[in-house]
């Protein structure tokens, strides 16, 4: 199935309420749920594997993707154990390391995007 603008959009709603939820978790507004932080169960990281890998699987960009998305994962679930642990203001903190994760995956989405879309 051929990807559109559309489906990056929707990969760029999930690496937003990613941070929503993870803010959230930060705040006590919510509890850190595993699925948040684990690739196969995060939304992004279902995006990767059925929309983006079977139609761009091959380009360096899903992969270099798919490296900032784990370490966005694994970043998130320390500060959300942070936070846990009562080091309120050091887990709040974190939160410029998972903002430069997703910076850097809004990138190579942007990249992908103009580049498979230019092709089609």
């Amino acid at each position: 199935m051929a990807l559109s603008s559309f489906d990056f959009q929707q990969a760029r709603v999930k690496l937003v309420l990613f941070k929503s939820r993870l803010r959230s978790v930060l705040y006590g507004v919510r509890e850190a749920e595993p699925a948040l932080f684990s690739v196969a169960d995060n939304p992004v990281g279902q995006w990767v594997r059925t929309s983006l890998r079977p139609e761009l699987g091959s380009r360096s960009e899903v992969r270099e993707l798919e490296t900032a998305l784990q370490h966005m994962l694994s970043t998130g679930e320390t500060l959300a154990t942070r936070y846990q642990r009562g080091q309120i203001e050091e887990a709040r903190a974190g939160l410029d390391q998972v903002n430069a994760f997703a910076d850097q995956i809004e990138a190579l989405l942007t990249a992908l995007e103009r580049g498979y879309t230019a092709a089609a």
